[in-house]
């Protein structure tokens, strides 16, 4: 364990502290600033000698948290990235965009605060890279098998990486003129800067990966010739068919989908150029949907310079502490405060849009709402409460139904569910032999933390698949598994 007094001396929860929002807000840098080694050393101390780790069963991907915990509280950087290493191939990924499902399991936030796991992570990997001690691991031989990795984001990239090092030869197609899928386009600069997936690019590169970038695989080329090139191919298509607002006017101008939004203003942060750019600058904006996607909608407006956010969830403001139906050591539903929210704005609960109003242009001018109740027949509208707010700008992040059936998925002729996700076995292999699925394109829309479990994994059923039925790669979960709901 760590400290043997660490959480009876040092009983308060430390992290970082924000850059003062008006300086961020004028900036795409990370909000977060420095935290001394020694407060967080004095941080990773608290972890307990719990007996049972119950953090382990927050995290997807089996991260050995107790034990780096240990070594970070030792000063023992080299060991404690091999510990996190050893289970997790992107912790500056996580350490940064999970919502840490481990800290709500943290066997001492029964009656205290949470270890900062996720900050201890973050800190590990960036001292490693500080230190030099995140270096390429080319394999010894070459296998004489070929992969495909179809996307760029988390799942592909760990997929890419576990088949690379087992000695494979990896091709990853992304249709962006980059790779990174939405760890590039879609997540803001303020919650991860470029560089920091540049570096573990460069280290893939060194490996051995090969990217195929600017190449949209059921146009380009088709999924019927990656599978006639390829030994294998893995779809890490994610899923982008997003859900949309059935309500009249939905038609008008300026109702634009948060991936219409988001990837345009990410370019143009990183000094692009982008031709017919949709801003929030001087408008009044309204964001549908209050999850991950709609705070980063919401911290790109500020940055913007929009005149006014406001952001709608359908469902009641959760409590301030985990209710009796959501005990520890689950994920519990409570009302929580990104960087995003804390920069301004207001935030609106148990609201549904009935209409978006236009103006005579057929620009978006409003939204009618009205507040909601939980009935019988589901959210029914209470009377009364029926208003319009001013909007120039709607943008809708309500989510995603799955992946894109166009092109590569209707190519390979692979089998779909219910929910229109891609069917697979306990190998992550499709009805298509030698046409596998990871991340949320099989699983449906989940984690960054699942996204990489499941890359891993799927890595395993890979490597058997193409050598004798057998493979050394570690297989974290199960894709009969089901994420934790968050």
């Amino acid at each position: 364990m760590a400290d043997p007094q660490g959480f009876l001396a040092t009983r308060e929860r430390e992290l970082p502290a924000r850059r003062p929002v008006p300086v961020r807000i004028l900036d795409w840098k990370e909000v977060y600033e420095e935290q001394s080694l020694e407060t967080l050393r004095r941080q990773a101390g608290r972890c307990m000698d719990c007996g049972i780790p119950f953090c382990h069963s927050g995290c997807p991907l089996g991260n050995l948290i107790p034990e780096w915990n240990d070594l970070v509280w030792r000063g023992d950087w080299r060991e404690a990235i091999e510990r996190l290493h050893a289970t997790n191939n992107f912790p500056e990924f996580t350490g940064r965009l999970c919502p840490a499902p481990c800290e709500t399991a943290c066997v001492l936030g029964i009656n205290q605060p949470a270890v900062t796991i996720k900050q201890v992570e973050v800190t590990t990997i960036d001292q490693a890279w500080a230190h030099g001690l995140v270096t390429p691991q080319p394999p010894e031989r070459l296998s004489g098998k070929t992969v495909a990795v179809v996307g760029s984001g988390p799942t592909g990239l760990a997929v890419a990486q576990q088949l690379t090092r087992a000695g494979h030869t990896v091709a990853v197609y992304e249709r962006a003129d980059k790779p990174g899928g939405l760890l590039r386009y879609g997540i803001p600069e303020f919650k991860m800067e470029k560089a920091v997936l540049d570096r573990r690019l460069q280290q893939m590169e060194a490996e051995g990966t090969r990217f195929r970038c600017g190449v949209d695989v059921g146009r380009g080329v088709t999924g019927t010739q990656l599978r006639d090139r390829y030994d294998a191919v893995v779809l890490a298509i994610g899923a982008t068919t997003p859900r949309d607002l059935a309500v009249p006017g939905r038609e008008a101008s300026g109702v634009v989908q948060a991936m219409d939004f988001l990837p345009p203003a990410n370019r143009v942060s990183l000094g692009e150029r982008v031709t017919g750019q949709i801003t929030a600058e001087g408008k009044d904006v309204i964001v549908i949907g209050g999850g991950d996607t709609g705070a980063d909608c919401i911290g790109t407006a500020h940055r913007q310079g929009a005149r006014s956010v406001t952001s709608l969830e359908i469902l009641p403001r959760p409590g301030e502490e985990r209710s009796a139906l959501q005990p520890w050591p689950t994920y519990p539903a409570i009302f929580r405060v990104a960087s995003a929210h804390e920069e301004g704005g207001e935030r609106l609960y148990a609201v549904s849009t009935t209409a978006i109003l236009a103006d005579q242009a057929g620009h978006v001018s409003g939204l009618e709402v009205t507040e909601v109740a939980l009935g019988e027949k589901g959210f029914e509208s209470v009377e009364g409460t029926e208003r319009v707010l001013p909007a120039q700008l709607v943008l809708l992040a309500m989510g995603f139904l799955g992946p894109q059936r166009e092109g590569v998925v209707e190519q390979l002729g692979v089998e779909l569910d219910a929910r229109g996700n891609i069917v697979r076995d306990r190998s992550y292999m499709t009805s298509v032999p030698g046409v596998f699925v990871a991340g949320d394109a099989g699983r449906g829309q989940s984690l960054i933390v699942w996204a990489i479990a499941e890359g891993r994994a799927a890595a395993h059923g890979v490597d058997a698949y193409l050598t004798t039925g057998f493979s050394t790669l570690p297989r974290p979960i199960e894709p009969t598994d089901r994420p934790l709901a968050v």
